[in-house]
């Protein structure tokens, strides 16, 4: 069992930086994967990246590819998104997941999910 949980959202104007934070309890932590999604009202969830459970391999949506980078800190069991050149359509709530398997940008292929936080984006 994987509890997460996600911190580090809020307003910022377009351009700006935000990191967000993704704690996870349970000893295991280091042999999952981690995604993180977003959600904007009346949208689908969309994908924004993943990482493999060591950390060398990530891999990011389109629509964030090169202002989003996602690490991992398996000692601190935390995955972070750090959000660069911020634009309003960034605007949603950010969830992070865990998947036992490989990382994925499909959203059924994790089991573990977080309750999300908030990022607004103001133009």
């Amino acid at each position: 069992q994987v509890q997460l949980v996600e911190s580090g959202g809020g307003l910022v104007q377009a351009g700006g930086s935000l990191r967000l934070s993704c704690a996870a309890s349970g000893r295991t932590f280091s042999s999952y994967a981690m995604g993180w999604f977003r959600q904007a009202p009346g949208k689908e969830r969309e994908f924004v990246g993943a990482i493999k459970w060591s950390g060398n391999i990530a891999f990011y949506g389109d629509s964030v590819k090169g202002r989003f980078t996602i690490s991992r800190d398996n000692a601190r069991n935390t995955v972070y998104l750090a959000m660069n050149s911020l634009k309003p359509e960034d605007t949603a709530v950010y969830y992070c997941a865990a998947a036992s398997r490989y990382p994925t940008a499909t959203p059924e292929n994790y089991e573990y999910w977080g309750q999300g936080t908030q990022v607004t984006v103001s133009s």
